[in-house]
């Protein structure tokens, strides 16, 4: 009779030579495995003639036995294309995957609604300092609120300070942020509310409506929770701008956990238009503890928007 140890050592040596016998020319170190570790799958052909020749040289019951060994080989190990698309390294160091808003994660989700609309010809710029300039266009104060319409629309450029890239991919409008951490900020657009002529006017509970809608930048993979305005003061610095900072948490793609993040929103609507134009800078929680704090508050009050003068330029709408 065989004792519950050594059917556990017997189990383990035919789970090995099940693995070494299909794969012989494999190297693995259990120890240490690398994240860049391959499986071969097996063809039916291999299992057929490696369950044959061993079958050979051993009774029905080692036979048995090597037959769940191998089954536990080859279901322990993650496929290719499974270990291709997880990123082991940056979900340790972060808890999410490196790139969130990656082509993958992409598939089949609507693109955030930003508000923003680029002016066609134009595109979103960050020189060597740090600089992003961008041109939006918004409803003027005396037309209607649809910045489609050529004829009630204002041009209006927006500029800040960033130590983070420029965003590029079809789900993004104007955005820095740093794809390995989610460090990061991004342009937001909104009508004014009923009875606001200006940022003073507006509450807090309407730009935390707007931000955090369920079609907003926050919104990718689910509602934010928990959203609480903890601070909201004027710029004293800088007539006409106002700062919301808001605490919220959402939900991770790679974990389907909910992340506390800490944002702070730099707002004002530029003279003759009808506009809350939004900088939005964000990190979570931990990174904001670690240092993420200072980079998103130089940023926020870098922000700057401001009405341009009258042109030649084309007022027409960047398609999307």
């Amino acid at each position: 009779m065989i004792h519950h140890n050594s059917r556990r050592g017997y189990l383990a040596g035919a789970a090995a030579s099940a693995l070494f016998s299909l794969f012989p020319t494999a190297t693995v170190s259990f120890l240490n495995p690398s994240p860049a570790f391959r499986l071969p799958i097996a063809t039916e052909t291999q299992l057929r003639h490696s369950s044959e020749d061993f079958a050979e040289r051993s009774d029905r019951r080692s036979f048995l036995l090597w037959s769940s060994g191998a089954a536990f080989v080859l279901l322990r190990f993650p496929s290719a294309s499974f270990a291709a698309e997880m990123n082991v390294d940056d979900f340790l160091k972060t808890g999410g995957v490196a790139m969130p808003m990656g082509v993958s994660g992409q598939a089949g989700k609507a693109k955030p609604e930003t508000g923003v609309v680029l002016r066609d010809g134009s595109d979103v710029q960050r020189d060597g300092s740090g600089n992003v300039l961008a041109e939006i266009l918004v409803s003027s104060a005396d037309g209607s609120s649809d910045q489609k319409d050529q004829k009630d629309q204002k041009l209006v450029l927006v500029s800040f300070l960033s130590p983070w890239k420029v965003a590029s991919g079809g789900v993004f409008d104007v955005e820095a942020r740093d794809p390995k951490t989610g460090d990061g900020s991004f342009l937001a657009v909104a009508p004014l509310p009923k009875g606001a002529s200006s940022v003073a006017d507006v509450p807090d509970s309407y730009i935390a409506g707007e931000l955090f809608k369920s079609t907003g930048r926050f919104s990718f993979y689910g509602a934010p929770t928990d959203v609480r305005v903890k601070k909201s003061y004027a710029d004293a610095e800088s007539p006409g701008y106002k700062t919301v900072e808001i605490g919220f948490s959402n939900l991770s793609q790679s974990t389907n956990a909910e992340i506390p993040r800490y944002s702070v929103v730099s707002a004002t609507v530029p003279p003759g238009t009808n506009s809350l134009v939004m900088l939005v800078g964000s990190a979570t929680t931990s990174r904001w503890k670690k240092g993420a704090e200072s980079d998103v508050r130089k940023t926020v009050s870098s922000f700057r928007a401001a009405a341009a003068p009258r042109s030649g330029l084309a007022m027409k709408a960047r398609e999307k």
